[in-house]
Parts: structure tokens; C-alpha cells; sequence
């Protein structure tokens, strides 16, 4: 895929656009609203700008992405390349069924797996938008949105908690899963649903690691490794240029049902947890000395994204988080935000039917498309954390199976290891998102859509 120019965009037919979120999928938004020649300006409620969390995977999809904003390399210097998924059983941890990724990733040309620490990723995201004429204002908590419609025109106010307010042509609510533009467009709570599982997130000195010639290799092969089990399974993979070991326990939720969705974990809790577990596992606990533990959450399908305005509308982890066990939450973000750039590159007008025009196309793209994944994501927590028994042989008999298959024809569909699947696989890893908006909007509204011109 070629990188994406900058557009001149005339006057008559380009937004002033605020995004309501500085994460990973509100700067991906402003970058392509930016490359397809509108203005943007995002609010961040945060006093700062950065990522919290470690470590994060880019898959081929979201990879292809990245580069047509012309980040290849800028990421590139950043990035682990790994060279192999594993999925390990969780008692012995033998190896159950592995990937290569860059066979995978030559099935969809000029992409990439990539890992990442969140902050370099998020850092170079913010270098582009910058580059391209965006601005960012922090401390910015936004209350309230107002819509206005005023013959073919219609514009969006939000208000801030300090009283500020901010007029634009439209609003892109990218604020995560505790979205208050979420509740704002649904005009009623919307929280998360919880899962039943949390995270336990922690970075390991890989100086350490290296001293034990059990754990050694985990540093050196730079490989991603799944250990799967009854109820739980612990990822890890190598960043910062083989520095740091990103180590997740994905374990069920002991949250407070009502408290915060974000806590300090105890790290002896944690460790009990695997205590007859691949002992490997207990020796990589045991470098750690504090870790922070996350309530994992997903939202419900909306039935729309966006207002009737066409003022105002959803992206990313507002409209659709997900469970990490696909490790394609930011990445459908990234690709909203591609999807949402290419629709406002068509702008032909700032008219209320033009964007409405763009934002049906941006829904049509990306909600049955992001409503599979958090499905998909879903099963994968069944898939991970079945107990030793009849369907957890099931799970590993498949995964044998594709393990030693050929040709995809020979592999059976449902596996655990997902981005193998015969029939998911392509579908989440091929996808392309300039295909997708279609050379000719007409016509998709037309043969794809179905929707009535007229009513715009």
C-alpha cells in the first residue's frame, strides 16, 4: 500500500474537527482527518500527554495502516519483530501449536507483526499529528456535547468541566472505554459490561532473566508465548530493543465489584495464582516487585455511532472494546480512524447531508466488522481457559491438526490460535481499508448500503 499525501483540501469542503481523546485511537483519528486535508484540534482530559500500560502487539492489519500514514520508519526503529507465536500447555509448558509470523505476515504483503512499548508507539503517533498541523490541549475533560442544525449547515459544542467551550463542524468522541461521549450520544448511562477477568500487567529486567539459563530464551528468541490453562493464561514477549519483558497474567476478575477499574495488585496474590503452573512462570513472578491489575471490560453493540446531525460521532474503545485475547482493540481503532479519514477525504461540502453521507459509509465499514471481534474475543477466553478434559483435548487435537497441515484447505476452523484460523484469519488480518470505503462512494451506498440518497 502506498503512503498516503496529504490532500489540499478547498475551503468549501474541509471540517474543523475535534477529537475528544489523546489515546491511541483518537491521534490515529486526527492523523487521518489531517492526511485527508481537515483541521483537528484534540481535547485530553489528562494533565498530560502519554500511554499508561507495557506492552502492545501490532498485527499485519493495523501494520498496514501505520505505514500509509507514513510511519514505517519511525516504528520500525521501535519495534520487536517477533519471530514466532507460541502456545504452551500450562502445567509442563510444552509447546502445543506455533506460528511464524513472517510466513503469516507474507500472505498479506507490505505488513508486519510489530511490539511494542504503548508510549513509543503512542509517542510516534503524536510526532505525526503534530507534523501535520494537528494541535492537542490537555486538561481538557469534556461534560457535555450540543448539537446544532441550521439549514444544510450543522455544527457540535462541547463543553468542558472548567466551562470552556469548543465549537466544530465535528466531533470524533475517542475517550476509551469509560467513554463519556458514549453516554453522551446513547443520552443515558452506558457502563462497560465486565467479563470475569482482569489483567495483571508487569515489565521484567531482561538483565535478570538472562542470568537464569531457564529464562534466557525467552529473551533471546524474542518470541511471543501463550501459556494456556484452567481459567487463566500469561502472555509474554520481548520489548525496547530486547531491554524489557512485557508479562501478562490474564487471571478471573477479584475486583470490587464497584470499585475502580484499575488497582494496585499484590504481587504475592499473583504469584499464588500460578504456583502449580510451568515453573518458569513462577521464576519470571518472582523478579517482579509491584504490578498494577486492570478490570477487563467490554461495551455493548450501538445501534448507531454517530448523531443525526452529522456532528458528532464515536470511534475506537467508546463504541467497541473488546477482550485483549485477539490483541486487535487498538488496532480496530486504527482502522476506524483510517476508515473515518478516507470517508471525510469524499467530502465534496461541509453540508449536514455530505457528512452524513461520510459517517453512514464510516458505520457501514466498521460495526459488524468490530462487533465480530469482541465476539471472537470472547471466545477466546472459553478457548484459553477450559479445564484438562474432553474440550480442552478437542482444542488441542485442532491445534495439533493445523500445526501440521499444508495447505489452509486442510485446517480446521475455530482454533485457538487465532490468527492461524482458516476462516478468521484473512478476515482480520487481510483487510484493507481504502477496499472497504470502495474507489466509488456512490456506488457503495447504492449496491452495498442500501441506503436512500434521498433521505440525506
Amino acid at each position: 500500500m502506498p503512503q498516503q499525501q496529504k490532500k489540499n483540501r478547498p475551503a468549501e469542503a474541509k471540517l474543523n474537527i475535534l477529537v475528544v481523546g489523546a489515546g491511541l485511537g483518537g491521534v490515529g483519528a486526527a492523523i487521518s482527518s489531517l492526511l485527508a486535508g481537515h483541521s483537528v484540534h484534540i481535547l485530553e482530559s489528562a494533565s498530560g500527554i502519554g500511554e499508561i500500560g507495557a506492552g502492545i502487539q501490532v498485527l499485519p492489519n493495523s501494520s498496514k495502516v501505520l505505514k500509509y500514514w507514513g510511519l514505517e520508519a519511525a516504528l520500525t526503529a521501535q519495534a520487536i519483530l517477533p519471530k514466532r507465536a507460541n502456545l504452551l500447555r500450562w502445567k509442563e509448558g510444552t509447546r502445543l501449536s506455533s506460528l511464524d509470523f513472517a510466513a503469516s505476515a507474507a500472505k498479506y504483503p507490505g505488513t508486519s507483526y510489530w511490539d511494542f512499548h504503548r508510549a513509543d508507539l503512542h509517542r510516534v503517533l503524536i510526532q505525526r499529528m503534530l507534523e501535520l498541523g494537528g494541535t492537542v490541549e490537555c486538561a481538557a475533560r469534556v461534560v457535555d456535547v450540543r448539537t446544532n442544525v441550521e439549514g444544510q449547515k450543522s455544527d457540535a459544542t462541547v463543553v468542558l468541566a472548567d466551562g470552556r467551550q469548543f465549537t466544530a463542524d465535528l466531533v470524533v468522541g475517542a475517550d476509551g472505554i469509560h467513554s463519556r461521549m458514549r453516554e453522551i450520544l446513547v443520552g443515558k448511562p452506558q457502563p462497560p459490561t465486565k467479563t470475569g477477568d482482569l489483567a495483571y500487567r508487569l515489565l521484567l529486567d531482561t538483565n535478570e532473566m538472562l542470568k537464569d539459563p531457564e529464562l534466557a530464551p525467552f529473551v533471546r528468541d524474542e518470541e511471543v508465548n501463550y501459556w494456556i490453562g484452567p481459567d487463566i493464561h500469561v502472555v509474554t514477549y520481548i520489548l525496547r530493543k530486547g531491554s524489557l519483558c512485557n508479562m501478562v497474567l490474564l487471571v478471573p476478575d477479584d475486583m470490587p465489584a464497584d470499585g475502580a477499574s484499575t488497582l494496585e495488585g499484590n504481587v504475592e496474590e499473583m504469584r499464588a495464582l500460578c504456583t502449580k503452573w510451568d515453573p518458569r512462570i513462577s521464576k519470571l513472578l518472582a523478579l517482579c516487585s509491584n504490578v498494577s491489575k486492570w478490570r477487563l471490560c467490554i461495551v455493548e453493540p450501538l445501534e448507531t455511532w454517530y448523531h443525526p446531525s452529522g456532528s458528532f460521532v464515536l470511534l475506537g474503545d467508546s463504541v467497541h472494546a473488546t477482550l485483549p485475547y485477539l490483541s486487535s482493540g487498538a488496532g480496530m481503532s486504527f482502522e476506524d480512524a483510517a476508515v473515518l479519514g478516507d470517508c471525510l477525504g469524499r467530502l465534496r461540502a461541509t453540508s449536514v447531508a455530505e457528512k452524513l453521507f461520510a459517517l453512514k459509509v464510516y458505520q457501514q465499514c466498521r460495526k459488524e466488522r468490530t462487533e465480530m471481534i469482541v465476539q471472537r474475543g470472547s471466545m477466546q477466553q472459553i478457548l484459553y481457559h477450559l479445564h484438562d478434559g474432553p474440550e480442552q483435548e478437542e482444542r488441542d487435537r485442532r491445534l495439533a491438526v493445523n500445526d501440521s497441515a499444508k495447505t489452509d484447505s486442510e485446517m480446521e476452523a475455530g482454533e485457538a490460535l487465532v490468527w492461524r484460523d482458516p476462516i478468521l484469519a484473512p478476515k482480520l488480518l487481510g483487510y484493507d481499508h481504502l477496499i472497504d470505503v470502495s474507489l466509488d462512494p456512490m456506488n457503495q451506498i447504492v449496491s452495498r448500503l442500501l441506503i436512500d440518497i434521498s433521505s440525506l
